[in-house]
């Protein structure tokens, strides 16, 4: 399994360009995110977006995690893709912050992606895939 999206409009056939190039340009609708670059930049233009890519070059690089947050929490509602040295281990907690397409650099076998999604049935902290804590199911609280 190569590309793994959870939307349902096509996705972008062009991948994105750097995000000084977007900067500099007002026609493109895709841009990739690296860990060294500042989600924030993108803010005031999340609505002409149809895909950002975030690098993770390495597994152990969590700045992407970040940058899907912020971009989330921001209001962004395209397509948000992670790319490179995406793991098995890490889908869970990609979705948790707001993944919801992954284009790893290796083939993701489909039924340990399944087990991996599935893991957690119950949550503690709200994030940016908006499910309840198990807390607030609990006592009957917004999350």
């Amino acid at each position: 399994m190569s590309l793994l999206r959870f939307r349902t409009d096509e996705p972008a056939d062009h991948p994105g360009i750097t995000v000084d190039a977007f900067l500099e340009q007002s026609n493109s609708d895709a841009v990739r995110v690296e860990p060294g670059d500042d989600a924030r930049a993108l803010i005031p233009h999340l609505g002409r977006l149809r895909l950002i890519e975030v690098n993770f070059p390495v597994f152990g690089d969590g700045r992407g995690y970040s940058s899907a947050r912020i971009l989330r929490e921001a209001g962004y509602e395209g397509e948000l893709r992670a790319v490179g040295d995406v793991l098995v281990d890490q889908l869970a907690f990609l979705r948790r912050c707001g993944f919801d397409a992954f284009d790893p650099d290796q083939p993701l076998d489909p039924a340990d992606a399944e087990t991996a999604l599935a893991r957690w049935e119950e949550i503690y902290q709200p994030a940016a895939d908006g499910r309840t804590p198990i807390w607030a199911k609990r006592h009957g609280a917004a999350a």
